[in-house]
């Protein structure tokens, strides 16, 4: 999940754009978000349901120029956002989706991470909420999200963006998920 791209001629409405709510602005990432971005996810309790380990500057401006550039296969898009206080600019986390195209719909899988000094203050929900809305405003008519069985907060977050836990599983991660009911799907199909 990841940088900047298009999906083909048809998915216009998937490509870089600010996101604002109420208390948070996302802005798209930058190899330039790297430096302030290291101390927001510098701690060690946010790779515990997620495994590896805090990345250093370097390394991700190293990750945000390859987001940046957009995924290699032409029929998915990456889509990340630095999630920012509106009233400092502050950066507080990241949001992201991967957007494709699954039959006759758009689909997109989208993650969350809100650095451990901001967790607690509802901004992974708003964020989460603001980028489910925005891909669904846009023709995203499934979105799901992974997450740890385990992961209490991040099940919130994804309950409070609309999403509902399904009996599925991905890499022992239960998929989240929200889908437009199938006569929707069906009706914007065939253009009723």
């Amino acid at each position: 999940m990841k940088g900047h791209a298009s999906v083909g001629s048809s998915s216009g409405a998937f490509g870089e754009a600010e996101i604002a709510t109420r208390r948070l602005l996302l802005t798209p990432l930058r190899p330039e978000d790297a430096e302030p971005m290291a101390g927001v996810l510098a701690d060690e309790r946010l790779h515990e349901f997620i495994g590896g380990s805090p990345a250093s500057a370097d390394e991700l401006r190293s990750r945000y120029r390859r987001l940046a550039a957009g995924s290699p296969d032409p029929r998915e898009a990456w889509l990340n956002w630095t999630v920012r206080l509106s009233a400092t600019g502050e950066p507080v986390g990241t949001v992201q989706a991967t957007v494709f195209r699954r039959g006759h719909h758009w689909e997109a899988v989208v993650a969350w991470v809100i650095g451990t000094s901001w967790q607690g203050r509802g901004y992974g929900s708003e964020a989460a909420h603001a980028l489910v809305g925005w891909l669904s405003g846009r023709g995203a008519a499934v979105i799901t999200a992974h997450i740890h069985p385990r992961h209490a907060a991040s099940a919130r977050v994804a309950e409070r963006a609309g999403l509902s836990p399904t009996a599925a599983e991905v890499d022992g991660e239960r998929v989240w998920r929200l889908a437009r009911d199938e006569n929707q799907l069906r009706s914007q199909h065939d253009g009723r």
